[in-house]
Order: structure tokens, then C-alpha cells, then sequence
């Protein structure tokens, strides 16, 4: 990885002044992306997911996290529904969801192996499903810029579904602990990250993020945080993961 300065800042909600964080570590991803959509992270194991409008496929990458190369990639089309979105690792398996590409449609919700991105098994929806988040033995995924979230259980049984109060439209989501993690673009210039409790959907911080120096939105599209590192993959190819450390 190499570094590069200034490429941001973040302001904590909460806090007094802002907290600026500089300096993030780029990864420059050695395969040509088409609409790069979600992403999580474990060890040396990048995953991503992409769509190609042009051609009406969807796709799921396994990327090496510390030298950018391209490990594997399988496409996960389901008939007229091949637009994948936000991504989650839950143990052996991602989760992610693949939807038609227009509102209030329909979608399946797809389980693959981590490894060898084998479709596993699946369950249908119907709306459009842009993201999901696993944890806990349940998983939450959000409609067409999440304005609605909904709640299954891991077989694919409906639990609930919230309207979303925040104003962020939420491309990726990730479950850590009590909280639901969001980020997506609040307008046409910024975004922001939101750490949630669930299920209240009370909002507990925010980060507020801008661009990367291509003027593209960090909060556009991929995000995941692990530990005290929150990573970004908002371009498409030639895509850039973007890591910073959260204060």
C-alpha cells in the first residue's frame, strides 16, 4: 500500500471540533471493475461486488487485500435481477443481495462461500434490496436507498421492516455488535457513516467524509469497518480501496 495526504476529512458528530484523519493507505485494485457496489474485508481476503448495466451481469470478486491481484470472480445473475449490492462476511459465508436494476421490484438474497464464491443457497424478496448486513443470526438489508429496512432470520423468514429515519441513503451496511453501520451520500458533494443501535435505529455517531482527490464521494458505495479501520472502495475502475483509522 502507499499513502497519500489529504485525501480527507471526518467530523465527529458528537464531538467539539472536528477531528480530521489524513493520510489513508490506497490499495489500487489490479482488475478492471465495472459499478463497483459493496465490499467487505478479512485478513488478505477483499470481496467486492460489481454490476455491468451494459451487459446486465453482476458480479462477485475475491481481490488479494494487501497486493490489489484479482483471485477469483463468479457471476451471480438471477434472471432479470443482477444488480448486486452491499455486501456482508458472516463466518464461512457473504451474504449479498441481487436485485433488479429499478425501485420496488424484486431481488434474491444469496449465501456463497467465502472461498470459492459458490452459491450456497438463496431466498426471494420483493423489492429492490441494495445492501445487507449479518450478525447476530440475523440479517438486515436495505431497499432502494435503504428508506426501508428490513429483518430476516438466516433461513429467509421476514422478522420486521422499519422505516429508516436518517436522510442517508445507505449503500452499504455492516452489523457490529449492537450497532448497525451505514454510509452512503447525503448529497451530491458529501456523505456520511452512521453507527446505529439496533433496533431502535438511534443514531450513536456520524462521520462526515468528502472526496477522493478523482472528486468522487468516499461514502459512494463500498464501505466496511474492522476493528478501528473503516475502508472505502467508492470508484469504479480503475478502483482505489481507500483505509483510514477512526479515532
Amino acid at each position: 500500500m502507499r499513502f497519500l495526504g489529504g485525501l480527507a476529512w471526518f467530523s465527529i458528530a458528537f464531538a467539539v471540533d472536528p477531528v480530521a484523519l489524513r493520510d489513508p493507505a490506497v490499495l489500487e485494485l489490479k482488475a478492471t471493475l465495472h459499478h463497483v457496489q459493496g465490499i467487505d474485508i478479512e485478513g488478505r481476503s477483499l470481496w467486492v461486488t460489481s454490476v455491468d448495466r451494459e451487459t446486465k451481469r453482476g458480479f462477485l470478486h475475491l481481490f488479494d487485500a494487501k497486493t490489489g491481484e484479482l483471485i477469483r470472480q463468479v457471476e451471480v445473475q438471477d434472471g432479470e435481477r443482477y444488480h448486486p449490492g452491499g455486501i456482508a462476511l458472516d463466518g464461512d459465508a457473504i451474504w449479498l443481495p441481487v436485485a433488479e436494476y429499478k425501485r420496488a421490484s424484486s431481488s434474491v438474497i444469496q449465501k456463497r462461500d467465502k472461498r470459492t464464491l459458490a452459491l450456497l443457497r438463496s431466498f426471494p424478496v420483493s423489492d429492490h434490496i441494495g445492501c445487507i448486513a449479518a450478525g447476530r443470526g440475523r440479517l438486515i438489508g436495505g431497499n432502494w436507498d435503504s428508506r426501508d429496512l428490513y429483518e430476516w432470520d438466516l433461513s429467509g423468514l421476514q422478522i420486521g421492516k422499519r422505516t429508516n429515519p436518517s436522510r442517508t441513503s445507505y449503500q452499504d451496511l455492516k452489523r457490529r455488535g449492537r450497532y448497525l453501520i451505514g454510509s452512503g451520500p447525503t448529497g451530491p458533494s458529501a456523505g456520511l457513516v452512521e453507527w446505529m443501535d439496533w433496533p431502535s435505529m438511534r443514531v450513536v455517531k456520524s462521520l462526515s467524509i468528502g472526496k477522493t482527490d478523482r472528486g468522487v464521494r468516499y461514502a459512494n458505495e463500498g464501505m466496511t469497518v474492522r476493528g478501528r479501520r473503516i475502508y472505502f472502495l467508492p470508484e469504479d475502475g480503475p478502483s482505489r480501496l481507500f483505509v483510514f483509522r477512526l479515532p
